[in-house]
């Protein structure tokens, strides 16, 4: 297992009823304590965990060094075409210090936009520089505990990087998401999931769709697999100079570039349109709300989301959208 951070406790005191913020003993039967992983058909489970019949969980303590950032990058992914296709869809945004975001044109070239394959090679450059990055991308970074259980794959995000490219090489050239999910490329069929199927973090983020809910409007499913193999190639070549956010636990260590979740929607309507296309502005509008909120201290908040140690468990696994709060509002008695 590559669980870390705060939930390795959990894990390593299954049927105990140890918490994960020290000093802190539950009261509560052993059995409410288990992580469960395959499980279903009962009203106690769902997205993966085993739910509490009541929802006062003390949460763990984390803490996280925002200060340290420097740099913040917004990126509005696509998932068309192939890896070296010039695509309109695919937006960069950069915002130094406390500066506005200003777009990053891709590299001179005869591509007018930007490509798959040379933003993964950017940020590569970008991320080994000696100033603390945090980046912001819109496509999802995992899949949901059901793939896992569905597939029988140990529940950790490396080797779901490895065994998920393996089958769905869509960093390869002349590659379309599309060539893989018809079976003309690749082994697409063997990892696929149900459209009904949803991340924890999706479910709170409100109107955010499964990342196997293909062909509709506002789908991230094409951009995250066409995505997740590039983040396994960034994180190949950087090692640990870069934090993958939540996966490499959900304290980024102080001058460590991170990598992050995004769903733009959570803040596109509140920066002002200016001109910008649809795509132009999801990606200002990510890097804008990382650089305020690393400045007025809320950032460090919503790295530590509100959740009980099961959920933290599960979010390392199926990753986390920064932004997304923990807890859901108590029901109307």
């Amino acid at each position: 297992m590559s669980l870390r951070g705060c939930c390795l406790p959990l894990l390593q005191t299954i049927g105990t009823r140890s918490w994960c913020n020290a000093g802190t003993r539950d009261t509560r039967p052993a059995a409410y304590d288990r992580p469960v992983f395959a499980q279903q058909g009962s009203a106690l489970f769902e997205y993966g965990y085993e739910r509490y019949p009541e929802r006062n969980a003390r949460v763990f303590s984390m803490k996280a060094d925002t200060s340290t950032f420097t740099r913040f990058i917004g990126i509005d992914y696509s998932g068309a075409e192939t890896p070296t296709a010039s695509l309109k869809g695919l937006r960069v945004y950069l915002a130094d210090s406390d500066a506005l975001p200003t777009e990053v044109p891709p590299p001179p070239s005869p591509r007018k936009y930007w490509t798959r394959r040379g933003i993964a090679e950017w940020l590569v450059e970008r991320l080994a520089e000696d100033f603390p990055t945090l980046v912001g991308i819109d496509h999802g970074f995992s899949f949901p505990l059901r793939y896992f259980e569905g597939h029988r794959l140990l529940p950790d995000w490396p080797a779901f990087l490895d065994d998920f490219q393996r089958h769905w090489p869509t960093d390869e050239d002349n590659t379309y998401v599309d060539f893989i999910r018809d079976g003309s490329v690749g082994t697409g069929a063997a990892r696929t999931g149900s459209s009904r199927w949803r991340r924890l973090t999706e479910a709170r983020a409100g109107g955010a769709k499964s990342v196997f809910h293909f062909d509709v409007q506002g789908s991230v499913a094409k951009s995250t697999h066409a995505g997740i193999p590039w983040l396994r190639f960034i994180r190949q070549r950087l090692g640990p100079r870069v934090h993958f956010w939540p996966f490499d636990g959900w304290d980024v260590p102080a001058g460590r570039s991170a990598i992050a979740e995004v769903y733009p929607a959570l803040w596109s309507r509140g920066f002002a349109r200016e001109g910008r296309t649809g795509d132009q502005h999801d990606a200002f509008s990510v890097a804008a709300w990382l650089s305020r909120a690393a400045r007025d201290g809320s950032l460090s908040a919503f790295l530590k989301p509100d959740l009980n140690p099961p959920e933290c468990t599960v979010a390392q696994i199926e990753g986390w959208i920064l932004g997304v709060g923990g807890m859901p509002p108590p029901a109307d008695p």
